[in-house]
């Protein structure tokens, strides 16, 4: 079972997928504003969620991963290197995350973030902000890097086969998915582009600042859940 669900204001993908046979669930990307959407999907479908997984710390918006720890008792995960200790699962390359008889392999995929991750699950991968349709992530805060991202797009994205659907973590026209031989043949940061140029394109984008940044990142460093009342 495969889901593709869609956050209006942040142009967010977050996917659902399950096993038909147990009825066990992973979530890649939940937006917080959606998570009575999610609870009310898994129990329609009668489905048992068992794991939420970031593919990064978001900028745009907030995750409901730890919303749906606290409400259905899940454990939650992203990459190692984001700095969310309050996660469950601190995940690395090779990593893999089993429900029901389905796999999901990790595989480290830095640039976007230090700590951005992609999954790979049959067919398909969902690559975040990594990699997206026609385009990449930006590459100036987080620990961002151009050049690491240059090589986990061309040497760990591209190496996978040429028929691997790409879902990615944002579309802002509507599309919904592509193909590892497509953005080979056709992105246009990427395609017949030498690590220097790729390089050159990203320093020079000149990106306004995300609105939510100051929020988003120390909130979604705490799985989304409010800071901790001291005292």
């Amino acid at each position: 079972m495969f889901k593709q669900m869609f956050d209006e204001e942040s142009f967010t993908y977050t996917y659902m997928l399950a096993d038909e046979n147990t009825r066990e669930a992973v979530i890649i990307d939940p937006v917080a504003s959606h998570i009575e959407d999610y609870i009310t999907y898994v129990a329609e479908n009668n489905l048992h969620l068992n794991y939420a997984l970031e593919t990064h710390v978001h900028a745009d918006h907030i995750t409901a991963s730890g919303m749906l720890r606290e409400r259905l008792n899940i454990k939650t995960g992203v990459g190692k290197h984001c700095g969310a200790s309050a996660a469950d699962l601190q995940l690395n390359e090779g990593d893999v995350i089993e429900f029901g008889q389905q796999k999901i392999r990790v595989i480290a995929t830095p640039g976007h973030t230090k700590g951005s991750l992609s999954y790979v699950w049959r067919d398909r991968v969902f690559t975040g902000d990594a990699l997206l349709i026609n385009g990449c992530g930006r590459t100036d805060f987080q620990g961002g890097n151009a050049g690491e991202l240059f090589d986990s797009i061309t040497q760990k994205i591209f190496s996978l086969n040429n028929d691997t659907l790409i879902y990615p973590g944002h579309d802002y026209q509507g599309r919904r998915v592509s193909c590892v031989a497509q953005e080979k043949a056709i992105n246009a940061r990427l395609a017949g582009k030498s690590r220097e140029e790729f390089i050159e394109i990203m320093l020079n984008l000149n990106l306004p600042k995300p609105k939510l940044i100051d929020i988003a990142v120390p909130a979604n460093r705490r799985c989304g859940l409010p800071e901790p009342v001291q005292g």
